[in-house]
């Protein structure tokens, strides 16, 4: 006997007691085994496929670690599932992955089902990246079309003067721009640089403009501070009788005149001569309204007496005898004008009522005019005479329509003379004014 069949011959004696060791028995299920030895086998679509070798315990613990890992890749196929039904952006590449992965799995399970359910996927994925592309090319349409708006817009504006608004409104146009989607570098960039190129025209304009504005400011400044100058120096001037305060006051509307037509200095430059100018101004009327304050107080006595003439120019009224009354007038005119001046607050009630007086005269003679006026007499006297002869033509006419019977005519008659006598009693009242 070799030593190997020793080895392999039971023993005698309490060797014979000891119990015999269990044999390995295979681990089985649908998609897989683990044999006797260990070895690892999976069944796929095509057959059966040996994956590894089980050494670390029993057939039944070797099958229930691959099919673990059966379990892990089966976790990962459904975390996919999920992200896809999400954003899903990087499923192809995970697709790919993850089929390698199956494909090659030392995993028992069943395989087949899983890489299908990876072809659903790859489907679907290639399904949103349709569609993501085509919402991504609508996306680039619109954008260049917001763009083009955008930039047509920036170019009509860069001729524009309102030059607030309009700055406002290109800087909201480059935060528009800023919104809008990228589109390919060139065209881009084109839109890009004629929007640029309008926004800078427009500054320019606007540059060039207060540029000129300052200039102009800078001219309305001298004419301003001449006027400043001239203001103060007419308030110096003395006053040597009643007739200059007149005159220098005529002088400061003179130069109000000029300030309105001298145009705008800038803002804080303009409010400083502002006030010299009407520090001038009202130093010079205050001084005025003193001194006819105090002439006012002389003229009180003038007044008295002219509202004693006033009484008997408003007994003129209503003109009686036109002769007497305009002899009378005169009269009161003239002394009028000897009185002399009343104070300011009186002059205009007081005359307004003596030209009351004077056009209710006038009126009279117009009236009194018009009453023996030739011409007129003559027309009054031919409205009646006119009047008289048609009444006389449809009385013969009513007395024909009469006699015929014909009441319809008769009665169109007979309203025409009633008529006609109505305008006779009126014309015949106008001609009497003339013969008073």
């Amino acid at each position: 006997m070799s030593d190997g069949e020793q080895a392999t011959t039971p023993a005698t004696g309490a060797a014979d007691t000891a119990p015999a060791a269990s044999p390995a028995v295979e681990a089985v299920c649908p998609w897989g085994r683990v044999a006797a030895d260990g070895t690892v086998f999976v069944r796929r679509s095509d057959g059966e496929h040996e994956i590894g070798n089980w050494a670390a315990g029993t057939p039944e613990e070797g099958l229930t670690f691959f099919r673990t890992r059966y379990d892990g890749l089966k976790t990962k196929v459904e975390l996919l599932e999920r992200r896809l039904r999400g954003d899903g952006k990087d499923s192809a590449a995970s697709i790919a992955e993850l089929r390698a992965a199956i494909t090659d799995a030392h995993a028992i399970g069943d395989l087949d089902a899983l890489l299908g359910r990876l072809d659903k996927l790859e489907v679907l994925a290639e399904q949103r990246r349709s569609a993501r592309k085509e919402a991504r090319a609508k996306e680039l349409v619109e954008a260049a079309k917001r763009k083009e708006a955008i930039v047509a817009e920036a170019e009509q504006l860069s001729e524009s003067g309102q030059w607030k608004a309009t700055g406002e409104r290109l800087r909201a146009l480059v935060d528009e721009w800023k919104a809008v989607p990228r589109l390919d570098r060139k065209s881009d960039d084109e839109l890009w640089n004629r929007f640029a190129a309008a926004r800078s025209a427009f500054a320019k304009r606007r540059k060039a403009h207060f540029a000129e504005l300052d200039a102009e400011r800078d001219v309305a400044r001298g004419r301003k501070e001449e006027l400043v100058e001239e203001a103060e120096e007419l308030a110096r001037q003395p006053i040597n009788q009643p007739t200059d305060w007149a005159d220098i006051a005529q002088g400061f509307r003179d130069l109000m005149q000029r300030w309105k037509k001298a145009g705008h200095a800038q803002r804080e430059v303009e409010d400083k001569l502002w006030v010299r100018f009407k520090a001038a101004q009202d130093g010079f009327f205050a001084a005025r309204n003193a001194d006819l304050d105090k002439r006012d107080a002389g003229f009180k006595e003038n007044l008295a007496r002219k509202q004693e003439l006033l009484v008997e120019a408003q007994a003129l009224v209503p003109v009686k005898d036109l002769k007497a009354a305009k002899a009378a007038l005169r009269g009161l005119q003239e002394r009028w004008e000897e009185i002399g001046p009343v104070p300011r607050d009186a002059k205009g009630r007081i005359e307004g009522q003596l030209r009351d007086v004077e056009r209710a005269v006038a009126e009279a003679e117009q009236a009194e005019w018009q009453r023996t006026n030739p011409e007129a007499r003559a027309r009054a006297e031919a409205t009646v005479r006119q009047l008289e002869v048609s009444i006389e033509k449809f009385q013969t006419e009513l007395a024909k329509a009469q006699a015929a019977g014909n009441a319809r005519k008769a009665a169109d008659a007979e309203a025409a003379i009633s008529a006609r006598r109505e305008w006779l009693e009126q014309a015949q009242a106008a001609l009497a004014e003339f013969t008073r």
